[in-house]
């Protein structure tokens, strides 16, 4: 993608996301998105990624249009992620100061947003898995290449699960809010399996077996977590900080849905969305107890190094442990 430099953003009706609202919702996230100690290079690069992520899922989310309109202006969105010169004012960001990423993350981001106007519920865990291949996955991969982190399957395999991992939290947090969208994000299997119907998601509070259902997915949740957690440790430098503040993100997030207990419905849901001091109270602890061996690997991975052209924090060096 190459396009003109924008110094800010422009007053265009085909982009509704505007940079104040943009970084409004950035402060909402479960995770840094670019945190301050990052050079502004990086810094830079990570909140043109974001602000076309979420421009994306606003087309998809957004508004009162139909379906079918959505989907019309999502594959507008589409062919001007494409175009030689792009007019949307998030493409021409990212066109200026990332213009080495890959289209095929975000056309796979646009694939889910497309999804959603077509599916409002999953029937199996799986079939939910399936979904997050495509609304989160990809955001793993565009951060490494921010980093110019060299393509690695087991590097990618892990940032997979960080980033279904955090996409099932985020989730779980907003079960209110998607279902006023008409889509529930909880399988239908699992809901059977705990006795939760269609309309108690629509009650003031939550019940005991929706609290259960919760309580449920977000140790399912963990688990995921968990397994890509060792990317932290396979990494170095700033890659490494930012891989940390993604999974510091992900354990604040379950940190918040076990303090209410699972009540995401009623007003004690609005606690269940992660304060920052508790994702800066777990990054510590990511990078100094996170130095174990990619799944499957059988030994410590040799780490990837930062790009020596680029500067690299003083970060604690951890011993290493086995993976748990």
């Amino acid at each position: 993608m190459s396009g003109p430099s924008t110094a800010g953003p422009a007053a265009d009706p085909t982009d509704p996301v505007g940079a104040d609202r943009l970084r409004r919702a950035e402060a909402t996230e479960n995770f840094p998105v670019a945190m301050r100690v990052l050079p502004a290079r990086y810094r830079r690069r990570l909140r043109a990624v974001y602000d076309v992520v979420r421009t994306i899922d606003d087309l998809g989310d957004e508004g009162t249009g139909t379906p079918a309109e959505r989907i019309a202006a999502l594959e507008a969105f589409r062919a001007d992620l494409h175009a030689a010169a792009p007019t949307r004012p998030a493409l021409r960001r990212l066109a200026a100061v990332a213009p080495d990423l890959p289209a095929e993350p975000f056309d796979r981001l646009l694939d889910a947003n497309v999804q959603d106007q077509r599916t409002a519920t999953y029937d199996t865990w799986d079939a939910l898995l399936g979904y997050c291949a495509l609304s989160a996955d990809p955001i793993g991969r565009l951060v490494l290449a921010v980093f110019d982190v060299p393509a690695d399957g087991e590097l990618e395999h892990a940032s997979d699960a960080v980033c279904t991992a955090l996409q099932l939290l985020e989730h779980l947090q907003d079960v209110r809010e998607d279902r006023g969208r008409g889509r529930i994000y909880l399988p239908a299997e699992d809901r059977a399996a705990f006795g939760v119907t269609e309309a108690e998601l629509d009650r003031a509070v939550a019940t005991d077996a929706l609290r259960a259902l919760v309580r449920h997915e977000t140790r399912r949740a963990e688990q995921l977590l968990d397994a890509g957690t060792p990317i932290v440790g396979a990494l170095r430098g700033w890659p490494q900080l930012a891989a940390a503040g993604y999974v510091a993100g992900g354990r604040a997030a379950a940190d918040a849905l076990r303090r209410v207990d699972g009540e995401v419905l009623g007003r004690a849901a609005e606690a269940a969305h992660s304060r920052k001091r508790d994702v800066l109270r777990h990054l510590p602890a990511v990078l100094l107890r996170e130095r174990s061996p990619l799944a499957g690997s059988g030994r410590a991975r040799r780490p990837v190094p930062a790009r020596r052209d680029r500067p690299r924090p003083d970060l604690p060096r951890p011993t290493p442990r086995s993976c748990r």
